[in-house]
């Protein structure tokens, strides 16, 4: 019998760049333990482009993607907010809130932007991780250590 799924819900500033990358690795690589939603607290126009051209060299389309605020989310509820914001969030009912200190690529390089992505995937494979491992609960291990001689 599998556990429910973890809501988790990813908050950076515009909701424009590091909060959609979370949601869209979240999304794309953890679907069985996860179900991804991203906000900004002060949501920007459009994703960044440098954003929509470096997901799409992880063959992850954003097209369809925009910038939420936390009140477009209306009553969802959420299990976890991963805070990158810097920022305060506000307290969401029944949810544990992390922060991960991850900087803004919105005003620097490409390859600067490519080197955030790059480190928010790997923060997500580590949740995805966690979660999967939460999930499985403790292995069974017959007879000690798990080895058989023969």
């Amino acid at each position: 019998m599998s556990l429910p799924l973890k809501r988790v819900l990813f908050v950076c500033i515009g909701n424009s760049c590091r909060s959609q990358m979370a949601e869209a690795f979240a999304r794309t690589y953890g679907g069985d333990v996860l179900i991804a939603a991203s906000a900004g607290l002060r949501p920007a126009f459009g994703i960044a482009p440098d954003t929509m051209r470096a997901m799409s060299e992880k063959a992850i389309d954003l097209r369809d993607q925009f910038p939420k605020g936390l009140r477009h989310l209306g009553r969802a509820e959420f299990d976890l907010v991963i805070n990158m914001s810097g920022f305060d969030v506000p307290d969401q009912p029944g949810a544990v809130t992390r922060s991960w200190d991850v900087p803004d690529p919105i005003c620097v390089s490409y390859d600067e932007h490519c080197e955030v992505r790059d480190y928010i995937e790997k923060l997500v494979m580590d949740l995805i991780l966690e979660l999967r491992r939460e999930q499985s609960g403790p292995q069974f291990r017959p007879f000690g250590s798990g080895r058989v001689k023969l």
